[in-house]
């Protein structure tokens, strides 16, 4: 899990894998993320979860499959902070 951030203030966007190993998922972590920030920004990473998405995924976030290149990343990232977001 990471954040493109530098401190609490400065966070403009989540970036998290679906999965996180033993305990919380990158869902959950959304979800709890939109509890105090509603439409904060959410981009998933996943090689697996890609099916979930819809069903999962907190509304207006962005999902990209790994592998992917840090172009992808970019645009994904273009596109929360744009405000053109995938529904979810």
């Amino acid at each position: 899990m990471s954040t493109f951030c530098d401190g609490r203030e400065g966070c403009r966007v989540l970036l998290t894998d679906i999965n996180l190993g033993d305990g919380i998922t990158g869902w959950e972590l959304a979800r709890q993320i939109r509890e105090i920030t509603p439409d904060f920004p959410v981009l998933y990473m996943t090689s697996a979860s890609t099916p979930d998405w819809e069903s999962q995924s907190v509304g207006g976030s962005v999902l990209i499959q790994k592998p992917f290149a840090p172009a992808q990343l970019a645009a994904a990232v273009s596109q929360l902070l744009g405000g053109a977001t995938s529904p979810g």
